[in-house]
C-alpha cells in the first residue's frame, strides 16, 4: 500500500515537474526563495500591529516560534527519520527530474520545510485576520500553495512533501494561535 502511495506521488511529480518553460524557471525559482517576501512579511507584521496594537509583540512571538518549531520538526522529526530522498537526488528519476539553476538542495524531502513554514504563517495570519480583513485567507493559502508548488516545480520535492509540510505547519499554527488567545486573549490584554 505505501509503495503504491508512493508510485503514485512519483507520477504526480513528474506530471507537474514536467509542465516547465524558460519564464517560469526563472519565476518559481524566485517564488521560491524567502528574500523575495520580506516585503510581505514586514506587511504581516504592520497588519498584526494595526489590528492588535496592545499585544502585537505577543502575537509576532507566537508566530516566529510556531514556525521555528515547524521547521524544527519538519527536518528532526521527518528528514532525519524518513530520509525519503528528494526527486533531484533520487538516482531511478535521473534525467526525468527539471532542475533549475541547478539546485537541489539537502538529501532529503519529506516533509517540505518550506510547505511546513509557509504555511505556519499563512494559517497563523489567516486566524489573525479573518474577521478583520475580507478574504484574506484566500489570499494566504494561495501565497502558501503557490510556493509549495514551486518546491515540486524547482524539482526538490514530491507532492506528498508539500502536502505533508502543509498539514503540519497549518496544525502547529493552529494550536498556537488557540493556545495564545486561551492564555492572553486580546480583550483582557
Amino acid at each position: 500500500m505505501l509503495e503504491q502511495l508512493k508510485n503514485i506521488d512519483t507520477e504526480i511529480f513528474l506530471f507537474l515537474n514536467g509542465i516547465h518553460n524558460p519564464l517560469f524557471d526563472f519565476l518559481m525559482y524566485w517564488i521560491s526563495s524567502p528574500v523575495l517576501w520580506i516585503p510581505l512579511y514586514l506587511s504581516f507584521i504592520y497588519l498584526i500591529y494595526k489590528h492588535y496594537p496592545k499585544q502585537w509583540w505577543i502575537y509576532i512571538i507566537v508566530l516566529v516560534i510556531s514556525v521555528g518549531l515547524g521547521d524544527w520538526i519538519s527536518v528532526h522529526l521527518f528528514k532525519d527519520v524518513f530520509h525519503r530522498l528528494r526527486p533531484c537526488h533520487n538516482l531511478e528519476l535521473k534525467g526525468l527530474v527539471h532542475i533549475v539553476n541547478d539546485h537541489c538542495g539537502g538529501r532529503y524531502s519529506f516533509v517540505s520545510s518550506h510547505s511546513t513554514n509557509m504555511f505556519a504563517i499563512a494559517t497563523f495570519m489567516a486566524l489573525m485576520l479573518n474577521n478583520k480583513i475580507k478574504r484574506i485567507s484566500i489570499w494566504l493559502l494561495l501565497w502558501a500553495s503557490l510556493i509549495g508548488y514551486s518546491r515540486i516545480y524547482l524539482g526538490v520535492h514530491f507532492p506528498a512533501d508539500v502536502f505533508v509540510g502543509a498539514l503540519l505547519g497549518s496544525s502547529i499554527a493552529t494550536v498556537f494561535f488557540f493556545l495564545i488567545r486561551w492564555i492572553a486573549p486580546p480583550e483582557k490584554l
